[in-house]
C-alpha cells in the first residue's frame, strides 16, 4: 500500500464530522447496514470531490457541458487520485445501446467486416461506419436502424367494434373536449356517429382512421345530428370552426411530438410494431448485410452468445503464416476480441449476445459489462468506486467478480467498494465500517483497518455476521398444501420443462445468472397463473414494457400450461424491482398510504379545525395547500444563459412544497414538511401513539428501509428499495391466506442484518396461509426456505434444466449444481 487518502471533517448527509485514513492501491470495502452512511462517504464525499477537482481543471467552456456538481461537505481530503464510478443502474433507456456498444466489441467487429469481410463481386469497399445501425451510412433506410416498424392499425385503435363513435369506439382519440370536437366534426361531415362501428363501410372507417386530409368545417356544439344538418342548410353561424385529424395522425403525432410523458405513454398503447420488411429486423442497409465473415453477415454474428464468439475467434488469434494484409488484420482484431471476451466469460456473461439491448439487462449484468471494459482499459493510478458490484450475482459469479477486481488492483489502481456481500468483505485488504445504525443513528466510523481487526468491534453489526453466528435459528420445514403443476414450459432457454411449485410454503428458485430462473418464475409462472385467474398480468421491467422500449420486439409468449394445483390460489402478486413511481411527486409515504393517516392527524389539530382545513389541505398535489410557485414540487428549473439548466430549491417555499398558511399548522412542533423530512425510524418515534401510522412504519422498518425519508422521491429509490416498499404495502393488507407472492431477488442491496428481517417477514406471510416463490441468490435466505428449485447447470444455452426440486438439505448433494457448494457452506454456518 503506497499511500493514503486522508479525509477530515466529512459531514455529507448523516456523516458525523468523520476523520478517516484510507490506503491507496488496495481493495477497500465500506461496510455497514443500509443507510449507515457508507455511500455518503464513498460516493457523496470521495468520488464527488474527485469529480469536482477534475472538472475544475477543465476549461469553463467545456465545463458547461457537465452537470453542475456541488462541493461535498468536508473540511479536507488529501492524496485523492482521479476516480471512476461504477454504480448500480438500469440499462440505457434506448435500444440502440447494446452489449456490443457498452463493451466496444461492436467497434472491433465493424472494423473486421470493413477490412477483412467477404464482399460480393464488384461491390464497393465499405467503411466501418456502414456496419453500424446507429449511423446514416449503415442504418436501414426504411426503419432507420431500429429493425422494427411501428404503426397504428384499426385493431389497435378500435378495441370494441360494437360501440358507436359517440360511445368512443375509437379508443385512440383524445378524451374530454378534444374527442367531442372530433365527433362533432364527423357529424358536420355527414358521418353517422350513432351506429356500431362495424356497420360503417370500410371506406368510411379507413377515412376516419387513416386519412391525411385535415378539413376545417363549422361545428355546432351541443347540436344533435338532425339539428346540425338543419344549421348547415340554413348556414347558421357555427360555435367555431373545427379541424379534423384522423385517429392514426393523432396517435403518431402525439407519440412523436408531445412533451408530456403521460401523453406519449397513452399514444404508445395504440401502436403496434413488426419486423422491418426491408432489413428483416437486422437494422442495416442491404449493402452492409451483403458483406460476410465466416459465412455470416454482421447481424447474424451479433446474435451469437459471447461464448460461441470466443470459440470462433480463438483459432484466428494465433499469428498467421501468411503476411497478407487481410490475414494480419484478422489476427490483430481477433486477438483483441479474444482478450476482451475472456474477461467477459470469466465474469459469467458468456450467455449474452452482442445485439442484446441494454434496457433488457439487469443492473448486475450491466455493472459486470462495464467492469470488464475497465479491466481492459489499462488505466493506472485510478480510484474505482463501486456500488455493490455483487448485487444480483450468484456466489459463483461473485468469485469471478473478485478475480476481475484483483486484476484492476494489480494494474496499480485503488478500489473503494460499497458492499454487503460477506464474500467480498472477507476478500478486502482494508475495511471501513460505518454505523452503528442507519440514518441519524449512523454516520460514524466504527473501524478502519485490516479485516481481522473488525472482530473486536463490539457495536459493529457487520462484525457479528462476518465472524460470529448471527443468524436466525432453524425452523421446522412446512408441509405443502398442494402443487402448482407446470407442463411443457418453453420460454427463452427453457425447453418443454415440467416443474411443480408447492403451495402453502416458502419456495426459493436458484441458479447462476442467466440460468433461466426469471424466465421460469417471473415470466412463465406469472403469465400462466394470471391468465388462469383471469387477472391482468402484472406490469414488470422487460422488453416492450416501457414507452422508451417500443421499438423492441414484443416478448414471445410462454408455451406450456398449468396442469393443476391453483384451487387454493385466488390472487397473484408480483413484487419486483420496478419503480414505484415515475415522478418526484410519488414517494414512500404516498405509495404505502401512510401519508393519508399523517394528513388526517394534521387536519385534526385544533388550529386546523379552527381554520376548517381538511386532510386535502396537507397534500402537495392539491392547489389549496401547496406552494403556488413550484406547484408542490419543492424545486424549480432555473435557465442559465450559456450554462445548463439546473434545478434549485423553490425560492418561495424553500423546498418545503407547501404555502405559508399550511406550514403554520404544526403537530408536536413540526409542520407537515418537517414530517416528510423525517426518516421512517424517526417518524416511528414521533408518531408512537397513533396505531394506524405506526403499523405502516413498523412494517417499513421490518423490511429494512427505516433509513429512508418519508418524502424521499420515488425517482431516488433503488430497485431493491422500491421492491421492499411494495412488500411493505402488501404486508399491511389483511391476510386471507389465498395469495401467491412472487418476488425477484428481494435481498438486493441488503445487509445480512436486514436480510434476516426480510426473511422473518416472508415467513409471516407464509404462516398466514399464503404461498411465496422467491428468485434468489442469497444462500441464507435459500437455507431458510421450505423448498428449493435449482435451475442450471450454466447460463444461456447451458442452462434451462431442472437440476433439483426438494427441501434445502438435499441440494448440496446434487451433482452438476453450481449452487450446491455455496448452500452447503451457508447451512453449515
Amino acid at each position: 500500500m503506497s499511500g493514503i487518502v486522508r479525509v477530515r471533517g466529512a459531514r455529507e448527509h448523516n456523516l458525523k464530522n468523520v476523520d478517516v485514513d484510507i490506503p491507496r492501491d488496495a481493495l477497500v470495502v465500506f461496510t455497514g447496514i443500509s443507510g449507515s452512511g457508507k455511500s455518503s462517504l464513498a460516493f457523496s464525499t470521495l468520488y464527488a470531490e474527485a469529480q469536482r477537482r477534475y472538472l475544475e481543471s477543465v476549461s469553463p467552456y467545456a465545463r458547461r457541458l457537465f452537470h453542475q456538481l456541488t462541493v461535498p461537505e468536508v473540511d479536507e481530503i488529501d492524496g485523492l487520485p482521479p476516480a471512476v464510478a461504477l454504480q448500480q443502474q438500469r440499462g440505457s433507456p434506448t435500444t440502440r445501446s447494446s452489449v456490443g456498444s457498452v463493451t466496444t466489441l461492436a467497434n472491433l467487429l465493424r472494423m473486421l467486416y470493413s477490412r477483412a469481410g467477404t464482399y460480393p463481386p464488384k461491390a464497393e469497399h465499405l467503411a466501418a461506419e456502414a456496419f453500424s445501425p446507429n449511423t446514416p451510412a449503415g442504418a436501414c433506410p426504411k426503419c432507420h436502424g431500429i429493425g422494427r416498424i411501428y404503426d397504428a392499425t384499426e385493431k389497435s385503435m378500435v378495441h370494441d367494434p360494437s360501440l358507436t363513435i359517440r360511445e368512443r369506439a375509437i379508443a385512440a382519440w383524445p378524451t374530454a373536449w378534444q374527442g367531442q370536437n372530433l365527433r362533432d366534426i364527423l357529424v358536420t361531415l355527414g358521418y353517422d356517429v350513432d351506429v356500431p362501428w362495424r356497420t360503417l363501410s370500410k371506406k368510411d372507417r379507413d377515412w376516419i382512421l387513416f386519412t391525411d386530409e385535415q378539413p376545417t368545417v363549422p361545428v355546432y356544439a351541443g347540436y344533435t345530428p338532425a339539428e346540425t344538418r338543419r344549421a348547415l342548410k340554413k348556414k347558421e353561424e357555427p360555435s367555431y370552426m373545427g379541424t379534423f385529424t384522423s385517429a392514426r395522425r393523432h396517435v403518431l403525432g402525439s407519440f412523436a411530438n408531445s412533451q408530456s410523458p403521460l401523453m406519449k405513454a397513452r399514444a404508445a398503447r395504440y401502436l403496434v410494431n413488426s419486423p422491418c420488411s426491408l432489413c428483416r429486423g437486422k437494422r442495416l442497409r442491404r449493402a452492409s448485410l451483403a458483406v460476410t465473415f465466416a459465412g455470416r453477415d454482421i447481424a447474424e454474428l451479433a446474435e451469437l452468445p459471447l461464448a460461441r464468439l470466443l470459440e470462433m475467434f480463438r483459432p484466428l488469434a494465433t499469428p498467421p503464416r501468411s503476411k497478407h494484409e487481410r490475414d494480419v488484420v484478422i489476427q490483430r482484431i481477433a486477438s483483441d476480441l479474444v482478450a476482451r471476451l475472456e474477461v467477459l466469460l470469466d465474469l459469467g456473461l458468456g450467455y449474452l449476445a452482442l445485439d442484446r439491448s441494454t434496457p433488457t439487462l439487469s443492473p448486475g449484468e450491466l455493472a459486470r459489462l462495464r467492469l470488464a471494459t475497465q479491466v481492459r482499459s489499462n488505466l493506472f493510478g485510478v480510484v474505482y468506486v463501486l456500488d455493490e458490484p455483487s448485487a444480483g450475482l450468484h456466489p459463483a459469479d461473485t468469485e469471478a467478480l473478485l478475480r476481475a477486481l484483483d486484476k484492476l488492483k494489480a494494474s496499480g489502481n485503488s478500489l473503494f467498494v460499497v458492499e454487503h456481500e460477506l464474500a467480498v468483505i472477507r476478500h478486502a485488504d482494508w475495511i471501513v465500517d460505518v454505523g452503528p445504525a442507519a440514518g441519524e443513528h449512523g454516520g460514524r466510523i466504527l473501524y478502519s483497518g485490516e479485516p481481522e481487526g473488525l472482530k473486536g468491534v463490539a457495536n459493529s453489526v457487520t462484525a457479528r455476521y462476518l465472524f460470529g453466528n448471527e443468524r436466525q435459528p432453524g425452523r421446522v420445514r412446512r408441509e405443502a398444501t398442494g402443487r402448482i403443476e407446470l407442463e411443457g414450459i418453453t420460454r427463452n432457454n427453457l425447453k418443454k420443462l415440467d416443474v411443480a411449485f408447492p403451495t402453502g410454503v416458502f419456495t426459493t428458485v436458484t441458479g447462476v445468472s442467466g440460468s433461466g430462473k426469471s424466465s421460469l418464475v417471473t415470466q412463465a409462472l406469472v403469465e400462466l397463473v394470471a391468465r388462469e385467474l383471469g387477472q391482468d398480468e402484472p406490469e414488470r421491467d422487460e422488453p416492450g414494457a416501457s414507452l422508451d422500449n417500443l421499438e423492441l420486439a414484443p416478448a414471445v409468449p410462454t408455451q406450456g400450461r398449468i396442469a393443476g394445483g391453483l384451487a387454493g390460489i385466488k390472487r397473484l402478486v408480483l413484487v419486483d424491482q420496478r419503480a414505484i413511481g415515475r415522478t418526484p411527486r410519488s414517494n414512500l409515504a404516498t405509495y404505502t398510504g401512510l401519508f393519508d393517516g399523517v394528513r388526517k392527524i394534521f387536519a385534526a389539530t385544533p388550529e386546523a379545525r379552527k381554520r376548517r382545513y381538511d386532510a386535502g389541505r396537507f397534500s402537495f398535489n392539491v392547489a389549496k395547500g401547496r406552494c403556488p410557485t413550484c406547484n408542490g414540487e419543492g424545486f424549480v428549473m432555473v435557465e442559465l444563459l450559456f450554462l445548463p439548466s439546473v434545478y434549485a430549491p423553490c425560492s418561495t417555499c424553500k423546498g418545503k412544497r407547501y404555502n405559508p398558511a399550511t406550514l403554520e399548522i404544526e403537530y408536536r412542533g413540526k409542520s407537515i414538511a418537517d414530517v416528510l423530512a423525517l426518516t421512517v425510524d424517526d417518524a416511528r418515534a414521533f408518531f408512537d401513539d397513533d396505531p394506524a401510522v405506526c403499523r405502516a412504519l413498523d412494517v417499513l422498518q421490518q423490511v429494512g428501509v427505516g433509513y429512508l425519508r418519508l418524502g424521499q422521491p420515488a425517482t431516488e429509490l433503488s430497485g431493491g428499495e422500491a421492491q421492499r416498499i411494495k412488500l411493505a404495502s402488501e404486508l399491511q393488507r389483511p391476510q386471507r391466506g389465498d395469495t401467491l407472492y412472487v418476488l425477484d431477488e428481494p435481498t438486493t442491496g441488503l445487509h445480512p442484518f436486514d436480510v434476516d428481517r426480510l426473511i422473518a417477514q416472508l415467513q409471516l406471510l407464509v404462516d398466514a396461509g399464503n404461498t411465496a416463490i422467491v428468485v434468489e441468490h442469497d444462500m441464507h435466505l435459500v437455507a431458510a426456505s421450505d423448498w428449493v428449485i435449482d435451475i442450471g447447470p450454466g447460463a444461456g444455452e447451458e442452462g434451462g434444466t431442472l437440476l433439483y426440486c426438494g427441501p434445502p438439505e438435499g441440494l448440496p448433494n446434487t451433482p452438476g449444481s453450481r449452487t450446491a457448494p455455496y448452500l452447503a457452506g451457508a447451512m453449515s454456518s
